[in-house]
């Protein structure tokens, strides 16, 4: 950690002055920029890739405890709280899902279809009148 804040701001300053004043040897500095990333941050960065897909995938909607099961489901072999821990360092969030807005306005003044079967249902033959209906269920608040 300590040797990646000197690699971001050796331009700025000396790399012996920030060694000593982080108390690291200026040796390790060197060994540490051409030391490949360990196991844990390669599988981060594949379990990343998969993360950031299966988010996409899912329209950004799921939550971890879906998402790490979608990922399963994926086979990819990942714990619910790394999964939480990755979404939280690549800041992504469920999108909410929408409260519901009445959008009926029934009380307008425009031009309706006239009543012409007047609650006369039996016809003479088949396919004189069609009828339908638009019923919306009530929700209990």
């Amino acid at each position: 950690m300590r040797y990646g804040m000197i690699d971001t701001l050796r331009q700025q300053y000396p790399v012996a002055l920030m060694c000593r004043v982080l108390e690291v040897s200026e040796s390790g500095f060197p060994a540490w920029n051409i030391r490949p990333p360990c196991e844990r941050e390669q599988k981060n960065a594949r379990l990343v890739i998969e993360i950031l897909a299966a988010h996409q995938r899912t329209r950004e909607t799921y939550g971890v405890k879906r998402l790490h099961s979608e990922l399963i489901d994926q086979g990819v072999q990942i714990t619910a709280y790394r999964v939480r821990v990755l979404r939280k360092k690549l800041n992504l969030r469920r999108k909410q899902k929408r409260k519901f807005k009445v959008t009926t306005d029934s009380k307008h003044h425009l031009p309706f279809a006239p009543n012409i079967l007047k609650r006369e249902f039996a016809v003479s033959a088949p396919g004189k009148a069609w009828v339908s209906d638009i019923s919306v269920p009530q929700q209990a608040a």
